[in-house]
């Protein structure tokens, strides 16, 4: 774990057991430490307190501070003596499972939680029904000497209401974590392992009777009679404690049953402790999962969370977590230890591929929320609200472009995804691939990735592309490089706009980048200048404004300075024309892009020293911001309708680009007059992303630097369109240079085998984009943000 900061973070100390033990709870402590870590790591420093069992000592990593013998009462005292002495530890965090203490129904851990002088926190993997009377009180005492009690599904949060009476608002329900895997088409993974002639079920976990793979195998026959191509995969080592006890019955027996019944050929042990890379890839060429568990009072189980969140329709028995979890079209639910429902389950989602499709694309629905990433976030909260802390403060993620690669083709960047898979069926925008300009322009500023200025070449050879004669853009682009009917219906005037800004964008990198690339931008500016006077609608004209800031040069600064007054003054008497005492604002309702136009009125200001723009550019920056931020959070306008003047504000719908929009207008107004408040609000916009929203989900991949296309009332919008991935990425640049970092976190992974290939020519025909520069690297400069004198 990383010791940034160490005088400003809370100590919490994990009681658990812990790798290198084979335990699920183990798995599970390393998994969700790991992903608070990542995702707080200036708020929290994790430790662990790893519990042995006797007679073995095992050789932990540096984050297990202490040991605890399971079996010796004396043990528990004294660890709680010594988290008393240690003033670091502010909270305690318990991971309780009736098998992992030591006493009668685990009630050593009694003597640990009275003894203890510190807030504790206690999570039940196993609530179980019926209890006796002594069992009744063991759990009620560990409530009762905890502050707060989590659980991972709404029946075990019922079984503590009803039957051991803990009051509800005691008891937090956080879902089983799972990790984020990319949406991939099966088929491609099958044929990479070739296994594409194959349809695979698979079982995973560490083997014990309690899994009742022999249901599975005694199913196959008919299966196999069916579908001579199956494959069933029974994945993970035999259980440490079973192997402990009887050695390898288990395994053996169901060895030989694959004997018996003649499925040599369908049956594969796989025996072996995976790797997470491992099991994720298996998962993901699986046909369909089998959770065949034969103990129903089994509360919640990670390994089927990471089948149905590895997009895996799934047959289970019905324990509490899969009843929960496979409604909504997820799964079919089939007796204990029923081989002839197993059979014609199985049989039914082999020979149905849409069927299975649809279930997997249901499952891997209802697990976004419950990522790892999301996980952190419901503890962080809990941690927070225990240890009376107002803020949490959310670590950037890892800077990745490889969505943006797997969106850009040799055109230019295609305009939606299906979850992370672009469609190409949707064709290009001109909106696009100027923001895919401005953006890696701002990374190759950042890092001189010399892969950058293929994508720059790439974008801006689609904007030259779209010019017309007349100077002006066309938009839309279809899949077939032919401009679309829906140009002559649309207005164009703001996407004319933003290519103009990110026209400007590159000529202000002018002294990094190559020249060729530069004369290009330069030259099809001059070209669309001359009607950029005749432009009506505020954000077109906000966006040139911008554009033309940041193209400008001692030659051309009398032009620049004519051009931008004429346009300012358009947004200035709009404002006087419509604002009032309660609505300092350009128009009677505030829609999309709004914090550009304030952004606009201060680079109007900057360009030609016209006091009158600042004015307007701080009053209505200020009444905009007054809309979007509450204490410690912001809140999107929605596009339900938007924000009408004198009208309750609709709620929801929020997306990406206002918050992209929203921290580029704090950095300049931060960079113009040095506020603290603005950078503040800055990263509370960007925390928006990562988790700090209503639904407190995260609205990137952390996989890939994608980003959802919206926030609605009950889930993100998972497509990873151009729009919002490319808006994301800008603000998260820009949150890069305020940070104290010297070096920028990059991940390469998915661009390390790309070729180069660059031309300065213009197409031949409008079917081939393609770019050649020869690339060179000096060190930036950065326009000042005081007026032009």
């Amino acid at each position: 774990m990383s010791n940034t900061n160490p005088n400003h973070r809370n100590e919490v100390l994990f009681i658990t057991s812990y790798p290198p033990r084979a335990c699920g709870i183990a798995t599970y402590s390393k998994d969700l430490i790991d992903a608070i870590g990542n995702k707080f790591d200036s708020s929290f420093s994790l430790k662990v307190c790893a519990i042995e069992e006797e007679e073995t000592t095992r050789t932990y990593p540096e984050e297990v501070r202490y040991t605890l013998r399971s079996s010796d009462s004396e043990a528990y005292i004294q660890l709680a003596e010594k988290i008393n002495d240690d003033e670091a530890i502010k909270m305690v965090f318990v991971q309780h499972e009736f098998g992992l203490y030591g006493g009668e129904y685990g009630d050593h851990l009694l003597g640990l939680l009275r003894a203890l002088e510190k807030p504790a926190l206690v999570t039940f993997h196993t609530v179980l029904p019926k209890p006796d009377k002594k069992r009744k009180k063991t759990v009620r005492a560990i409530v009762d000497a905890c502050t707060q009690t989590v659980v991972m599904t709404k029946h075990s949060s019922e079984l503590l209401q009803k039957e051991y009476h803990v009051a509800k608002d005691q008891i937090s329900i956080i879902s089983h974590g799972t990790h984020m895997v990319t949406w991939k088409n099966k088929l491609q993974v099958k044929k990479a392992n070739h296994l594409e002639n194959r349809l695979v079920l698979s079982t995973f976990g560490l083997l014990s009777p309690n899994k009742s793979i022999e249901t599975a195998l005694e199913a196959l026959p008919k299966i196999v009679e069916k579908f001579p191509n199956a494959l069933y995969l029974v994945l993970g080592k035999t259980h440490p404690g079973v192997v402990s006890h009887e050695g390898e019955i288990y395994r053996e027996s169901l060895q030989a049953k694959v004997e018996k019944l003649g499925l040599k050929d369908n049956v594969q042990f796989v025996n072996k402790y995976l790797r997470l890379s491992e099991l994720l890839e298996y998962l993901r060429l699986t046909d369909v999962y089998l959770f065949t568990s034969k103990d129903p009072n089994q509360a919640v189980s990670g390994t089927f969370a990471y089948a149905m969140s590895s997009a895996c329709p799934v047959i289970s028995t019905p324990i509490p977590h899969a009843v929960e979890m496979l409604q909504n079209n997820a799964g079919i639910i089939v007796d204990f230890q029923d081989p002839e429902q197993l059979a014609h389950a199985s049989i039914r989602l082999l020979g149905n591929k849409k069927i299975r499709e649809e279930m997997g694309l249901s499952a891997f629905h209802q697990t976004r929320a419950s990522v790892w990433e999301n996980a952190a976030i419901a503890h962080a909260l809990i941690f927070n609200k225990l240890l009376g802390n107002k803020n949490l403060t959310y670590t950037p993620p890892e800077i990745h472009l490889d969505h943006v690669y797997a969106l850009t083709d040799q055109v230019g960047m295609i305009q939606f995804s299906t979850m992370s898979d672009p469609d190409i069926n949707t064709g290009y925008t001109l909106d696009d691939n100027a923001r895919a300009l401005i953006a890696v322009c701002m990374h190759y500023d950042q890092t001189r990735d010399i892969e950058d200025l293929n994508l720059i070449t790439t974008y801006l050879n689609f904007i030259e592309y779209c010019q017309q004669p007349t100077g002006d853009f066309l938009n839309y682009v279809d899949k077939d490089r032919n401009f679309h009917v829906q140009n002559h219906y649309t207005n164009l005037e703001d996407s004319n706009g933003r290519a103009i800004w990110a026209l400007g964008v590159l000529i202000d990198h002018e002294s990094i980048l190559p020249d060729a690339l530069v004369q290009k931008a330069k030259a099809i500016l001059d070209q669309t200048l001359v009607q950029v006077s005749n432009l009506e609608s505020p954000r077109a004209i906000a966006f040139v404004i911008k554009g033309l800031y940041h193209a400008c040069e001692e030659s051309n600064k009398e032009q620049t300075q004519f051009l931008i007054n004429g346009l300012a003054g358009k947004l200035k008497d709009q404002y006087n024309l419509i604002s009032a005492p309660n609505w300092e604002w350009f128009e009677e309702y505030l829609t999309y892009a709004n914090s550009v136009l304030p952004e606009a009125m201060l680079y109007a200001y900057m360009a030609t020293g016209n006091s009158s723009y600042k004015h307007v550019a701080l009053t209505t920056f200020e009444f905009l911001l007054s809309k979007l931020f509450k204490a410690n959070s912001i809140k999107v306008i929605s596009n339900r309708g938007w924000l009408q003047k004198d009208r309750i504000p609709n709620e929801y719908g929020e997306q990406p680009i206002e918050i992209s929009y929203t921290i580029q207008a704090l950095e300049l107004f931060y960079q113009a007059f040095k506020e603290g408040e603005y950078l503040r609000k800055m990263r509370v916009a960007f925390s928006w992303f990562l988790g700090n929203n209503h639904l407190h989900q995260i609205i990137y991949n952390p996989l890939t630097g994608g980003c959802y296309d919206g926030l609605e009332k009950y889930s993100p919008n998972l497509n990873q369109g151009a729009e919002s991935t490319v808006c994301y990425l800008i603000a998260r640049l820009i949150i890069e240079k305020h940070k104290s970092k010297v070096h920028l976190k990059i991940n390469k992974r998915a661009r390390s085998n790309k070729k180069l290939v660059y031309s300065t020519q213009r197409p031949v025909s409008k079917g081939s984009i393609k770019a050649k520069v020869n690339p060179f690297d000096v060190i930036s400069t950065t326009k000042s943000l005081e007026p032009w004198r």
